[in-house]
Protein backbone atom coordinates (compact mmCIF):
# COMPACT_ATOMS: atom_id res chain seq x y z
CA UNK A 1 0.00 0.00 0.00
CA UNK A 2 1.64 3.32 -1.26
CA UNK A 3 1.40 6.70 0.88
CA UNK A 4 -1.81 8.16 -0.83
CA UNK A 5 -3.91 4.89 -0.59
CA UNK A 6 -2.79 4.68 3.33
CA UNK A 7 -4.11 8.52 3.75
CA UNK A 8 -7.14 7.79 2.13
CA UNK A 9 -8.39 4.53 4.11
CA UNK A 10 -7.03 6.12 7.18
CA UNK A 11 -9.17 9.37 5.90
CA UNK A 12 -12.27 7.14 5.48
CA UNK A 13 -11.98 5.53 8.65
CA UNK A 14 -11.65 9.43 10.61
CA UNK A 15 -14.78 10.61 8.71
CA UNK A 16 -17.15 7.81 10.18
CA UNK A 17 -16.04 8.75 13.39
CA UNK A 18 -16.20 12.03 13.20
CA UNK A 19 -19.90 11.49 11.80
CA UNK A 20 -20.83 9.39 15.12
CA UNK A 21 -19.57 12.36 17.12
CA UNK A 22 -21.04 15.18 15.22
CA UNK A 23 -23.85 14.86 12.96
CA UNK A 24 -24.10 16.94 10.03
CA UNK A 25 -27.36 18.55 11.41
CA UNK A 26 -24.85 19.89 14.42
CA UNK A 27 -22.27 21.79 11.88
CA UNK A 28 -25.43 22.94 9.41
CA UNK A 29 -26.07 25.17 12.75
CA UNK A 30 -22.44 27.25 13.09
CA UNK A 31 -22.52 30.98 12.45
CA UNK A 32 -20.22 30.45 9.60
CA UNK A 33 -22.85 28.26 7.87
CA UNK A 34 -24.47 31.14 5.86
CA UNK A 35 -21.03 33.35 4.91
CA UNK A 36 -21.56 34.43 1.79
CA UNK A 37 -18.96 32.93 -0.54
CA UNK A 38 -15.58 34.32 -1.78
CA UNK A 39 -15.14 33.74 -5.21
CA UNK A 40 -10.95 32.47 -5.45
CA UNK A 41 -11.76 32.27 -9.14
CA UNK A 42 -12.66 35.81 -9.54
CA UNK A 43 -10.00 36.33 -7.34
CA UNK A 44 -7.17 34.67 -9.75
CA UNK A 45 -9.17 35.73 -12.89
CA UNK A 46 -8.52 39.86 -11.85
CA UNK A 47 -5.36 39.34 -9.92
CA UNK A 48 -1.93 40.07 -11.38
CA UNK A 49 0.04 37.61 -9.18
CA UNK A 50 -2.22 34.44 -9.16
CA UNK A 51 -0.64 33.78 -5.77
CA UNK A 52 -2.45 31.52 -3.33
CA UNK A 53 -0.35 30.96 0.13
CA UNK A 54 -0.56 27.77 2.07
CA UNK A 55 -0.31 27.29 5.89
CA UNK A 56 1.11 23.29 6.26
CA UNK A 57 2.66 22.70 9.62
CA UNK A 58 4.32 19.14 8.11
CA UNK A 59 3.71 16.67 5.23
CA UNK A 60 4.68 12.63 4.74
CA UNK A 61 7.74 13.69 2.50
CA UNK A 62 8.84 16.82 5.18
CA UNK A 63 8.76 15.54 8.83
CA UNK A 64 8.14 19.07 9.72
CA UNK A 65 8.04 22.22 7.78
CA UNK A 66 6.82 25.09 10.34
CA UNK A 67 4.84 24.14 13.62
CA UNK A 68 6.08 27.30 15.54
CA UNK A 69 3.49 29.81 13.92
CA UNK A 70 -0.01 30.29 14.47
CA UNK A 71 -2.01 30.53 11.79
CA UNK A 72 -3.61 33.43 12.40
CA UNK A 73 -0.28 35.28 12.00
CA UNK A 74 0.56 33.11 9.21
CA UNK A 75 -2.74 34.41 7.89
CA UNK A 76 -2.53 38.29 8.39
CA UNK A 77 0.77 37.97 6.52
CA UNK A 78 -0.35 36.44 3.57
CA UNK A 79 -3.24 38.84 3.10
CA UNK A 80 -0.93 41.73 3.80
CA UNK A 81 1.65 40.44 1.53
CA UNK A 82 -0.87 40.40 -1.51
CA UNK A 83 -2.09 36.62 -1.65
CA UNK A 84 -4.87 36.17 -3.83
CA UNK A 85 -6.21 32.97 -1.66
CA UNK A 86 -4.87 30.93 1.41
CA UNK A 87 -4.98 27.10 1.47
CA UNK A 88 -5.36 25.75 5.04
CA UNK A 89 -4.41 22.05 5.34
CA UNK A 90 -7.12 20.41 8.02
CA UNK A 91 -5.57 17.22 8.02
CA UNK A 92 -4.28 16.04 11.62
CA UNK A 93 -1.96 12.68 11.30
CA UNK A 94 -0.38 13.51 7.90
CA UNK A 95 0.04 17.35 8.10
CA UNK A 96 -0.49 18.44 11.17
CA UNK A 97 -3.44 20.48 10.54
CA UNK A 98 -7.05 20.46 11.89
CA UNK A 99 -10.68 22.66 10.66
CA UNK A 100 -10.26 25.14 13.49
CA UNK A 101 -7.02 26.41 11.70
CA UNK A 102 -9.89 27.51 8.81
CA UNK A 103 -12.03 29.60 11.88
CA UNK A 104 -9.28 30.85 13.33
CA UNK A 105 -7.85 32.12 9.67
CA UNK A 106 -11.22 33.39 8.68
CA UNK A 107 -11.11 35.45 12.13
CA UNK A 108 -8.36 37.49 11.07
CA UNK A 109 -8.32 37.96 6.77
CA UNK A 110 -10.89 37.77 3.72
CA UNK A 111 -8.82 35.99 1.84
CA UNK A 112 -10.93 33.34 -0.11
CA UNK A 113 -9.66 29.97 2.30
CA UNK A 114 -9.34 26.61 0.51
CA UNK A 115 -9.93 23.66 2.76
CA UNK A 116 -6.89 21.16 1.59
CA UNK A 117 -7.87 17.98 2.58
CA UNK A 118 -8.71 14.60 1.01
CA UNK A 119 -12.26 14.89 0.37
CA UNK A 120 -14.25 11.30 0.34
CA UNK A 121 -17.47 12.08 1.54
CA UNK A 122 -19.96 14.52 1.27
CA UNK A 123 -20.22 15.62 5.25
CA UNK A 124 -16.67 17.10 4.88
CA UNK A 125 -17.72 19.38 2.54
CA UNK A 126 -20.37 20.54 4.96
CA UNK A 127 -17.66 20.70 7.28
CA UNK A 128 -15.55 22.98 5.48
CA UNK A 129 -18.78 25.27 4.91
CA UNK A 130 -19.26 25.18 8.87
CA UNK A 131 -15.63 26.41 9.32
CA UNK A 132 -15.71 29.36 6.85
CA UNK A 133 -13.91 27.61 3.81
CA UNK A 134 -14.70 29.41 0.49
CA UNK A 135 -13.38 26.52 -1.73
CA UNK A 136 -12.92 22.70 -1.63
CA UNK A 137 -10.30 20.62 -2.66
CA UNK A 138 -11.16 17.40 -5.05
CA UNK A 139 -8.21 14.59 -5.58
CA UNK A 140 -9.16 13.08 -9.58
CA UNK A 141 -6.76 10.40 -8.31
CA UNK A 142 -8.46 9.03 -5.18
CA UNK A 143 -12.26 9.48 -6.46
CA UNK A 144 -14.19 8.17 -9.27
CA UNK A 145 -15.64 10.18 -12.07
CA UNK A 146 -19.57 9.64 -10.44
CA UNK A 147 -18.00 10.58 -6.66
CA UNK A 148 -16.50 13.58 -7.62
CA UNK A 149 -20.27 14.67 -9.85
CA UNK A 150 -21.51 14.15 -6.41
CA UNK A 151 -19.60 15.70 -4.51
CA UNK A 152 -19.01 18.51 -6.50
CA UNK A 153 -22.43 19.32 -7.00
CA UNK A 154 -23.19 18.84 -3.11
CA UNK A 155 -20.35 21.58 -2.94
CA UNK A 156 -22.17 23.94 -5.50
CA UNK A 157 -25.28 23.28 -3.36
CA UNK A 158 -23.57 25.00 -0.71
CA UNK A 159 -22.53 27.95 -2.12
CA UNK A 160 -18.48 26.37 -2.30
CA UNK A 161 -16.30 26.69 -5.28
CA UNK A 162 -14.53 23.30 -6.18
CA UNK A 163 -10.38 23.13 -6.90
CA UNK A 164 -10.52 19.74 -8.74
CA UNK A 165 -6.93 18.32 -8.80
CA UNK A 166 -5.26 16.48 -11.41
CA UNK A 167 -1.70 14.89 -11.88
CA UNK A 168 -1.88 13.11 -15.61
CA UNK A 169 -3.98 13.96 -18.71
CA UNK A 170 -5.91 10.32 -18.15
CA UNK A 171 -7.28 11.72 -15.05
CA UNK A 172 -8.02 15.00 -17.11
CA UNK A 173 -10.03 12.89 -19.67
CA UNK A 174 -12.60 11.95 -16.79
CA UNK A 175 -13.09 14.31 -14.23
CA UNK A 176 -13.92 17.79 -15.99
CA UNK A 177 -17.88 18.45 -16.28
CA UNK A 178 -19.94 22.07 -15.32
CA UNK A 179 -19.63 21.50 -11.55
CA UNK A 180 -16.32 22.29 -11.52
CA UNK A 181 -14.46 26.12 -11.17
CA UNK A 182 -10.78 25.38 -11.16
CA UNK A 183 -8.66 22.68 -12.34
CA UNK A 184 -5.14 22.27 -10.37
CA UNK A 185 -2.56 20.86 -11.81
CA UNK A 186 -0.30 18.99 -8.67
CA UNK A 187 3.33 19.30 -10.09
CA UNK A 188 3.88 16.33 -7.16
CA UNK A 189 3.15 12.69 -7.64
CA UNK A 190 1.10 11.52 -4.73
CA UNK A 191 2.68 8.13 -4.90
CA UNK A 192 6.33 8.78 -5.01
CA UNK A 193 6.24 12.42 -4.31
CA UNK A 194 8.39 13.97 -6.90
CA UNK A 195 7.63 17.13 -7.99
CA UNK A 196 7.98 19.10 -11.53
CA UNK A 197 6.67 21.85 -12.62
CA UNK A 198 6.57 20.39 -16.30
CA UNK A 199 3.68 18.12 -15.65
CA UNK A 200 1.87 20.95 -15.29
CA UNK A 201 3.39 22.75 -18.90
CA UNK A 202 2.08 18.88 -20.63
CA UNK A 203 -1.32 19.23 -19.12
CA UNK A 204 -2.34 22.96 -19.86
CA UNK A 205 -2.98 22.83 -23.25
CA UNK A 206 -5.58 19.77 -22.60
CA UNK A 207 -7.64 22.08 -19.70
CA UNK A 208 -10.63 23.70 -21.82
CA UNK A 209 -10.43 27.01 -21.24
CA UNK A 210 -13.84 27.95 -19.45
CA UNK A 211 -11.73 26.27 -16.15
CA UNK A 212 -9.51 28.93 -13.72
CA UNK A 213 -6.00 27.22 -14.08
CA UNK A 214 -4.02 26.65 -11.22
CA UNK A 215 -0.24 25.21 -11.01
CA UNK A 216 0.31 23.49 -7.31
CA UNK A 217 3.34 22.58 -5.40
CA UNK A 218 7.46 23.36 -6.73
CA UNK A 219 7.18 26.55 -7.65
CA UNK A 220 10.00 28.43 -5.83
CA UNK A 221 10.89 30.96 -8.10
CA UNK A 222 9.04 34.10 -9.73
CA UNK A 223 10.71 32.62 -12.99
CA UNK A 224 8.50 29.65 -12.63
CA UNK A 225 5.44 31.46 -12.31
CA UNK A 226 6.49 33.58 -15.36
CA UNK A 227 6.81 30.45 -17.50
CA UNK A 228 3.56 28.94 -16.35
CA UNK A 229 1.66 32.50 -16.93
CA UNK A 230 2.84 31.48 -20.61
CA UNK A 231 1.44 28.16 -20.43
CA UNK A 232 -2.26 29.74 -19.39
CA UNK A 233 -1.94 28.88 -15.66
CA UNK A 234 -3.81 31.73 -13.47
CA UNK A 235 -2.97 30.75 -10.31
CA UNK A 236 -0.13 29.35 -8.38
CA UNK A 237 -0.25 27.28 -4.90
CA UNK A 238 2.84 28.20 -3.10
CA UNK A 239 3.29 26.72 0.63
CA UNK A 240 6.31 24.75 1.69
CA UNK A 241 8.29 28.07 -0.33
CA UNK A 242 7.24 30.21 2.14
CA UNK A 243 6.42 28.25 5.87
CA UNK A 244 9.60 27.16 5.95
CA UNK A 245 11.01 30.69 6.35
CA UNK A 246 10.59 32.29 10.09
CA UNK A 247 7.63 34.79 8.46
CA UNK A 248 5.57 33.14 5.82
CA UNK A 249 4.00 36.54 5.21
CA UNK A 250 7.31 38.31 4.86
CA UNK A 251 8.49 35.32 2.25
CA UNK A 252 5.35 35.81 0.63
CA UNK A 253 5.45 39.58 0.19
CA UNK A 254 9.20 39.20 -1.38
CA UNK A 255 8.29 36.81 -3.84
CA UNK A 256 5.13 38.86 -4.89
CA UNK A 257 7.50 41.24 -5.23
CA UNK A 258 9.84 39.74 -7.58
CA UNK A 259 6.70 39.10 -10.03
CA UNK A 260 5.85 42.63 -10.85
Amino acid sequence: MNILDQIIADKKNEVSLRKGLFPASYWEHSSLFEKPTISLADRLKSSGTGIIAEHKRRSPSKANINSSLSITEVATGYENAGACGMSVLTDLKYFGGALEDLVQARSVCNLPLLRKEFIVDEYQLIEAKAHGADVVLLIAAVLTRAEIKSLSRCAKQLQLEVLLEVHTLEEMEKVLMPSIDIVGVNNRDLKTFNVSIETSIQIAPAIPSEFTKVSESGISKAASVKLLKEHGFQGFLVGEQFMKTNSPGEAAKQFIDQMQ
